[in-house]
């Protein structure tokens, strides 16, 4: 009874654990996914009214939402083709690595970019931005880099795909119709002749030839070897058939009368 107790508070345990991880996976999970609905709304949020201070705020301010734009539509769309690249070509992790490096200076000149828009010193801005589109153009244009050369290289093996399988396919065409059974075949009368009858008449005038064949060579080594040759030999044609004898037509024994024809009443 004590060991009947011991193993159900064994398994109580157990399930209370397993509950309690599940509950744990469960509600990480849901917190990742919030978060990350957050970070994409603050993200919205923030691509919005940078279009808007582009468009609506002169000067320093507008340069400085512009860059800012041109920064992170940069930074996300190569994230975007290396993480969707990485997955099916292994060896775009080096250039995945380099690209988490390129994030990092992305990501503080963006804090930075931010910083200044709030900065009260016009006059300043102004003496800073030459440097600030120097920095931007750096960063967006190794992100471009990764970009591209991830995009040339995927579309380069589609086409060697592409290329390897027309291939196949024109080769595996080819077979299908090639219906003949050799070279002396193809484009000759005799393979007209075996691609128009059926697979019995091929095969019983192929039979008639080698019948033929075989005849001849009997007949030439027979006369070469000084024997006459029967008669039915000498012909042209095919031997003569041999018929049965007709059973009504039998009177060899003197004591057994002639047959009746079926018909006679």
């Amino acid at each position: 009874m004590e060991a009947v107790i011991a193993i159900v508070a064994v398994l109580f345990v157990l399930f209370v654990a397993v509950g309690a991880w599940a509950a744990l996976k469960v509600i990480t999970v849901a917190k990742a996914g919030v978060d990350r609905t957050v970070s994409q709304a603050r993200r919205a949020v923030e691509d919005t009214t940078l279009r808007a201070k582009r468009y609506t705020t002169p000067g320093a301010a507008g340069e400085l939402a512009r860059l800012r734009l041109s920064l992170r539509a940069s930074m996300r769309a190569t994230q975007e083709v290396l993480g969707a690249g990485a997955r099916e070509d292994a060896s775009l992790a080096e250039a995945v690595g380099l690209f988490e490096r390129l994030s990092m200076h992305g990501r503080e000149l963006d804090a930075e970019l931010g910083r200044l828009e709030r900065e009260p010193d016009r006059p300043a801005l102004d003496r800073q931005l030459p440097e600030l589109r120097e920095r931007v153009g750096r960063v967006t244009h190794s992100a471009d880099a990764l970009r591209w050369a991830a995009q040339d290289r995927a579309r380069r093996f589609a086409s060697d795909e592409l290329s390897d399988l027309s291939r196949r396919i024109d080769l595996e065409a080819g077979a299908l119709r090639h219906w003949t059974h050799g070279p002396e075949h193809d484009g000759g009368p005799l393979g007209v002749a075996t691609r128009a009858a059926p697979d019995g008449a091929a095969g019983g005038t192929a039979g008639k030839a080698s019948d033929r064949a075989s005849g001849d060579a009997a007949g030439g080594s027979a006369a070469n070897s000084g024997h006459p040759r029967p008669a039915w030999e000498q012909q042209s044609g095919p031997p003569p058939a041999v018929t049965a004898r007709d059973p009504r037509q039998e009177t060899g024994m003197p004591w057994r009368r002639a047959r009746r024809p079926e018909n006679t009443a």
